[in-house]
């Protein structure tokens, strides 16, 4: 026995801060149960913090206030087509219905809960195939969902550690009865009386899951990094199965963040800042509120592929163009160095990208972003010289690689228009990204993770992307939606799992 291993016991142990596991920590607690949560970054965030925000549901205060009548089923059959959009008719075929139900139909209570907590919504916006307005976007980003829910976290006494990675699960006859894990870089041995839940997200930062499932966007970074697949081990460890593991979403171009966030990114989302900025986008016409909300979303957005169809090229930091922009150059880039790039235009498309129908992004709250836009809000991402010469100084590229980059294209034969007169433009850095990837554990529909005969795993729990259990989840608002009501039920299942009480959905 090695005398330097802290051990403890506790109730409930969750792996994982991000929304779906402090949820999943929160309801538990709220049972009575004693919870330790473990994070392995160095904050609490998951890419719940780092995602676009919104959540997909119906029935709520939002939808009735704008006069939609909606329901449960309603969702239910839409998602269905969305799921046929994402993997086709045969694979959609394949998808956990069990699931999808617990989720259309419990989600309304967790809008309601984060409404409760602080959140503040604007919308719901529509997005076919839905037949109704029901994606809810959070304000003023998604930083506020781990702001509130972490609040409510350390209000009900939540002991949640970060810089703890959990290395491996403690297995007792067959049950799984706790954690050992690095807190701090010393060992630890958690042991949980109730249950263990997984809350690691998906496995979209580990080349070695993405080569097995989907070789060809292995060496494309993940926007979480922190996303390694670590509970999907576990669980296959175990016997359970992961379901829908080739599902990429993904690789998408998206502009780098900022090397410090602004000063209004930077403000906490309290009520009385979020509630303005929902009565302002309810009552203000929209381009009164463009420079203000697009402080907030120029974060995150991905160039249009319309900007090389009319003659912009991409390159590498070398400053050397490497592929063919409309051939998949989301692939490309991340063999590049850095895989970042710079998207290299003249002015005739500068002026054209500055106003309907061109624009350079498209962007919650207020549509589309121009590229004046990028200029106000994103300073760091746009780069001018009146000659390729003084753009590659700004861009901090050689001169000559990026001369000999503009003059092979205007020389190519082709149908796109060539780089014309300056002064020149560029915005970048922009690196390709996987966003998630939909793979997750088998689970039953209490959240219990399940071996490949379809046996639950003494003491194991999966929510989020990591159980998600052969649910997919396409369409803007659903992954969020299963974080928070999968964490939700989870939460009270796990800490009413020894006492045999049957959970009321």
């Amino acid at each position: 026995m090695n005398a330097d291993v802290v051990r403890e016991e506790t109730d409930i142990v969750v792996v994982g801060g991000g929304g779906s596991g402090l949820t999943a920590a929160i309801f538990a607690r709220r049972e009575g149960a004693r919870v330790i949560l473990l994070e392995k970054h160095t904050e609490l965030r998951g890419s719940t913090g780092l995602s676009i925000g919104s959540i997909t549901a119906t029935g709520t205060p939002h939808q009735r206030q704008a006069g939609i009548v909606d329901d449960p089923q309603a969702h239910f059959e839409d998602m269905g087509k969305f799921a046929v959009k994402l993997a086709g008719d045969r694979a959609a075929a394949a998808d956990n219905e069990e699931l999808r139900r617990i989720l259309v139909e419990n989600v309304p209570a967790s809008v309601d809960w984060l409404m409760s907590l602080g959140v503040t919504f604007y919308g719901p916006m529509p997005e076919p195939p839905h037949r109704q307005p029901r994606m809810h976007n959070v304000l003023p980003n998604s930083r506020a969902y781990i702001y509130f829910v972490g609040r409510e976290a350390r209000r009900v006494g939540v002991d949640a550690r970060v810089n703890a990675t959990v290395e491996r699960l403690l297995v007792e006859d067959g049950r799984v009865v706790g954690v050992a894990a690095r807190i701090d870089g010393r060992p630890h041995e958690l042991r949980a009386r109730r249950a263990v839940v997984l809350a690691t997200g998906d496995y979209s930062s580990s080349p070695d899951w993405k080569r097995r499932f989907n070789p060809a966007v292995a060496e494309v970074d993940g926007v979480n990094t922190t996303n390694v697949g670590d509970g999907h081990r576990f669980g296959e460890e175990l016997g359970a199965e992961v379901k829908f593991g080739e599902i990429v979403y993904g690789p998408n171009l998206r502009f780098m963040p900022p090397a410090k966030p602004s000063a209004l990114l930077r403000l906490p989302p309290h009520r009385l800042l979020t509630g303005a900025m929902r009565l302002a986008l309810e009552r203000l016409p929209t381009w009164s509120l463009r420079p203000f909300i697009l402080s907030f979303v120029t974060t995150y957005l991905s160039p249009e592929p319309s900007l090389f169809r009319e003659g912009a090229i991409l390159v590498n930091k070398r400053g050397e163009r490497f592929t063919d922009e409309l051939d998949r150059p989301n692939y490309a880039l991340a063999e590049q160095p850095d895989k970042v790039g710079y998207i290299v235009f003249d002015d005739a498309v500068a002026r054209k990208f500055g106003k309907w129908p061109h624009f350079i992004s498209t962007a919650p709250g207020v549509a589309y972003a121009y590229l004046q836009d990028y200029k106000r809000t994103r300073p760091d991402l746009y780069h001018r010289g009146r000659s390729i010469e003084e753009l590659a100084a700004s861009m901090g590229v050689p001169a000559a690689a990026l001369g000999k980059a503009v003059g092979a294209h205007n020389a190519s034969p082709g149908a796109r228009p060539p780089i014309g007169k300056g002064p020149f433009h560029a915005l970048g850095p922009v690196k390709s990204w996987i966003i998630l990837t939909d793979g997750g554990l088998t689970v039953n529909r209490n959240h219990q993770v399940t071996r490949g005969d379809g046996q639950a795993i003494p003491g194991l729990y999966a929510v989020g992307s990591v159980g998600q259990g052969g649910l997919l989840l396409e369409g803007h608002g659903h992954h969020l939606a299963w974080a928070f009501t999968s964490g939700r039920l989870a939460g009270i299942h796990a800490a009413r799992n020894e006492s045999g009480i049957t959970t009321r959905m």
